[in-house]
């Protein structure tokens, strides 16, 4: 910033090259975010898929096996809910930061909602095994935790080299 003669502190402008790079990093973090929530999904199913097939080797029982996919696929619904409201808002940003506090708030409910009622058919309705439905769910959401985590950095990583 300078002085712009008449006493007064120039402003500075965005140029339209400038207003292109902010445009284009945007559309590529949109990009980037979507691609993690993509991965992340995918790499829940992939491990609830190998635990349930440990659970039939080590236990030889269907029932634990479908037990431990029941409580991963509640995981992975919980996952899969994130990656599709995080999409959702990205598409009609709110210009009012108190409907985007609101919405943050309807949208955790409506994911602990879905999870609850989730677990509740698998225990209660479906009457599968608590101890394997729980621990497939909670190897889920490590894995929904720990991948968001550490993909995330492995993509920031991959940006800083390019750049």
């Amino acid at each position: 910033m300078g002085d712009d003669g008449a006493g007064g502190i120039e402003q500075e402008r965005l140029t339209p090259q400038l207003n292109i790079a902010i445009i284009s990093a945007l559309f590529r973090a949109e990009v980037q975010e979507k691609q993690l929530a993509r991965k992340v999904v995918g790499l829940q199913i992939l491990i609830i898929l190998a635990a349930a097939g440990a659970a039939y080797g080590w236990e030889s029982s269907p029932q634990h096996a479908i037990a431990v996919l029941g409580g991963g696929g509640v995981s992975v619904l919980n996952g899969a809910l994130l990656a599709w409201r995080m999409s959702r808002a990205a598409l009609n940003p709110a210009q009012d930061a108190h409907q985007q506090l609101r919405l943050m708030y309807f949208y955790a409910a409506e994911r602990f909602l879905a999870v609850v009622v989730s677990l509740g058919i698998c225990l209660a309705v479906l009457k599968f095994s608590p101890f394997a439905v729980v621990g497939g769910f909670v190897l889920g959401q490590a894995v929904l935790l720990a991948a968001r985590l550490l993909l995330k950095i492995k993509t920031e990583s991959g940006v800083k080299n390019v750049q």
